[in-house]
């Protein structure tokens, strides 16, 4: 590459909400320097950040059982559900002291209350959840779940999916109030708004990154190019972090680093159904989730859910899966091929083998016609109506196959991964859920692996910012009763009765 003057301290790669959120955390830490974004798109979050890319749940294990899952004794391990309700009480304290601190204003734009709920069919299902909620309830991230299987309490939470129900199968559900509705795309914009108004800061759209390389120095020099006119631009720095969504993995592949070998990235699509009929709509408040079906991967859990995107309330149901090669909903046809190297060959081909299970769900949920897509609505909403519901093509997730130490090589992971080289001098984010909802812990372990030096410095700060940083809620019930008051007002989470706005 060239030699270029063009050095800055950060350099962020990707306009979503992992981007926007270390940025933000880095600007507050430390004022001083400089940091460059460089987007691909002309807007931020445009992929999987946009609100209608992904669920906009806020995860924290309320409702979602596979992170409750069930050993062959019939015991539960609830270690990954207390874990991730830990992990976002760090993202809304965040939230809420931006909010405080007047930096981000009307947070129902990107935050409302919306009850979340567990919903099951069968025997086995239904003691299943009476274990879960048993298991959950003493602590307190989970305090005021209810348990009902009575039809009359069930009528009252769930109106639109009790409705012609017929069910011979006993059913039963768990709902707890503090559940949320996120627009991440609208959060990331505010965030973004944020950095854009401090010094050093440049975003730069339609700028697309095409290498990463080591210079002598040990810096990392970035070759850019800017899409209107075909230029290309180079740009150093210490740090950078790729926040490209989908787009990581082949950045990463670039940077040549001995972390990015034995690492392959297989793209999966998604499709939701959308109700926006008013009457429909105001007869569902809540976000419900069901059980993946055998054989389907942890991603597939049915939901309803209702959204609040852009002051508009609807409904939305899925993810109905699908396949392309494309690692972003905008990219190319050849990401897939083009991912396969030869250090990582083996890994994709022993996964290729071991997930035979997920290849043939995919080419079945392919192959759904309309209907068959309605048949699997109306196991929710018995008396859905075909009219009132819209296909919408959701965000493209490349989950991440490595080889590991439990799994072998070639394994298939589904959760959210940071990929740090050993200098902490450029890190990536792969995978997909819980994600967005987690990104403040996640960007928290990405500054305390790469900023080794200065991060002791900024713990004073990052707890001001984060009260609860180092400590567990769980085992501080007080504290956490006090800490979430607080988020309940900076977030105007109690101006709202169950997702409604009061006048």
């Amino acid at each position: 590459m060239n030699s270029v003057l063009n050095k800055t301290d950060v350099i962020l790669i990707g306009g979503g909400i992992m981007s926007a959120t270390l940025g933000t955390l880095l600007k507050e830490l430390n004022p001083e320097w400089d940091i460059k974004v460089f987007e691909k798109l002309d807007r931020t979050a445009q992929e999987s950040s946009d609100a209608m890319n992904n669920a906009g749940t806020g995860h924290s294990a309320l409702c979602e059982m596979n992170y409750t899952p069930e050993a062959a004794d019939g015991s539960l391990d609830i270690t990954k559900a207390i874990k991730i309700n830990e992990q976002f009480q760090l993202s809304k304290q965040f939230w809420s002291y931006l909010v405080d601190r007047k930096l981000v204003d009307k947070p129902n734009e990107f935050i409302m209350p919306v009850p979340h709920l567990s919903f099951v069919e069968g025997e086995k299902n239904v003691e299943f959840l009476k274990k879960r909620v048993k298991a959950l309830s003493s602590n307190p991230l989970f305090e005021g779940m209810e348990f009902a299987e009575d039809e009359e309490t069930l009528k009252k939470w769930i109106p639109l999916m009790m409705d012609g129900r017929n069910s011979t199968e006993p059913i039963a559900a768990t709902r707890i109030k503090s559940g949320t509705d996120i627009n991440f795309g609208n959060l990331t914009r505010k965030l973004f708004d944020v950095l854009q108004e401090e010094k050093g800061v440049d975003i730069h759209f339609e700028h697309s990154v095409e290498d990463i390389r080591r210079t002598e120095g040990g810096e990392w020099q970035l070759k850019v190019k800017e899409l209107k006119t075909g230029k290309n631009e180079y740009h150093t720095s210490k740090f950078v972090f790729i926040g490209a969504g989908g787009g990581s993995l082949p950045l990463l592949q670039k940077t040549g680093i001995p972390e990015s070998k034995n690492v392959g990235g297989f793209p999966v699509s998604g499709l939701f159904m959308v109700c926006q009929d008013p009457e429909t709509v105001e007869k569902h408040n809540a976000k419900v989730y069901g059980k993946a079906k055998v054989g389907a991967p942890p991603m597939s859990v049915p939901h309803l859910d209702t959204r609040y995107i852009d002051g508009r309330r609807s409904l939305l149901f899925g993810p109905f899966a699908g396949f392309s090669p494309k690692f972003l909903k905008t990219g190319s046809n050849m990401d897939l091929l083009g991912s396969v190297k030869p250090y990582n060959v083996l890994t994709m081909l022993s996964a290729g083998a071991k997930e035979m299970d997920l290849t043939k769900y995919l080419i079945q949920q392919l192959l759904l016609s309309e209907e068959e897509r309605m048949k699997e609505l109306r196991e929710f909403i018995p008396n859905a109506k075909s009219g009132e519901w819209d296909i919408v093509t959701a965000g493209q997730r490349v989950q991440v196959i490595k080889d590991t130490d439990k799994g072998g090589k070639g394994t298939l992971q589904f959760g959210t991964e940071v990929i740090t080289s050993e200098d902490g001098s450029i890190s990536a984010l792969l995978g997909a859920s819980p994600g967005a909802s987690v990104s403040v812990d996640v960007m928290l372990d990405v500054m305390c692996r790469c900023f080794k030096d200065e991060f002791p410095g900024w713990e004073d700060k990052i707890k001001e910012m984060i009260p609860s940083y180092g400590i567990s809620l769980t085992d501080n019930p007080e504290y956490f009763k006090e800490i979430d008051e607080k988020i309940s007002e900076n977030l105007e989470l109690n101006t709202h009765e169950e997702g409604i706005l009061l006048s």
